[in-house]
Formats: C-alpha cells, structure tokens, sequence
C-alpha cells in the first residue's frame, strides 16, 4: 500500500438513475460495443460491491467495481491512457476496504499489467479469451470473470 500512488480520480457511487444507468451504456457501448445495464443493475444492488463512476476535474471517463474481498473488476475506461488512474484508484479502493487480497483479471494488452507487477500482484489463473470477431477494446477494460461476460 505504502507504494500505491494516490490517484487523481475523485470516486462517486453508482446509482441506478437514469442517468447513471445512460453513462453506464455510453462507456460499454465504447468499450465493448454492447449493453451491460442489467450487470449494472445487479452489480449496483449487491451489497458485497462497490461501484464508482470515475472522474476528472469534469468529465466521468469510467467506472469500476470492487468487491467486498478485494476482487476488482468489471473496471472501464473510455480512453486508453485513463487505464493508469482508474486501475490505480481501484486498487486503492480495494486497499482501503481492509481486504488481506486484491485480485483482477487483466488483460495483456493493459496498462494495468504493468501497476499489478509493479505492486506485487501476480499471475495465478492464465486465461485465454478468443472470438471468431473483434469484440471489446481490452486496454481499456478489465472484466468481473469470464462467466459474467
């Protein structure tokens, strides 16, 4: 914890507004080029989760959960180099919960690879995601597991 940087995100709840729930679609569709409102919907209301909208001085340009055991994800971002910030603000999250592990799955094309290694983390279960088409922008997200998909 004491190597984590501090990150530049201010983190608000996540609710399940309108409007909330409109960003929420507006990020995936960018991201993953699909809805996910109903994981929204029931990742918003599961008391073992927590969710944020990610933001700058001004813009919201993610969200991220964290569990209540320190699992991080699903986490996306709607620019690439806002991956840094947001993986480091939800490892923070994490941390703060008092959890005694952090885990995510992340993808090898990720910023985040770099921050995990950086900060001890390590792999435990490889995993290979294929499709027949391109599907998801994976710099800028990182999922809950591979089921939830």
């Amino acid at each position: 914890m004491a190597r984590l940087q501090r990150s530049e995100l201010r983190c608000l709840p996540l609710q399940t507004t309108a409007s909330h729930l409109q960003s929420l679609a507006q990020i995936d569709a960018q991201t993953l080029g699909l809805s996910r409102e109903k994981h929204h919907r029931f990742l918003i209301n599961n008391n073992a989760m927590r969710g944020v909208a990610l933001h700058t001085r001004h813009d919201w340009i993610g969200y991220a959960y964290v569990s209540s055991d320190g699992h991080i994800g699903p986490l996306a971002v709607v620019q690439p180099n806002a991956m840094d910030a947001a993986f480091r603000t939800a490892l923070n999250l994490a941390l703060e919960s008092g959890c005694s592990q952090v885990s995510a799955f992340l993808s090898g094309m990720s910023d985040a690879t770099s921050i995990a290694a950086e900060h001890g983390m390590r792999i435990t279960i490889p995993m290979l995601l294929m499709s027949t088409c391109d599907f998801g922008h994976w710099h800028r997200y990182l999922p809950r597991n591979p089921g939830f998909m």
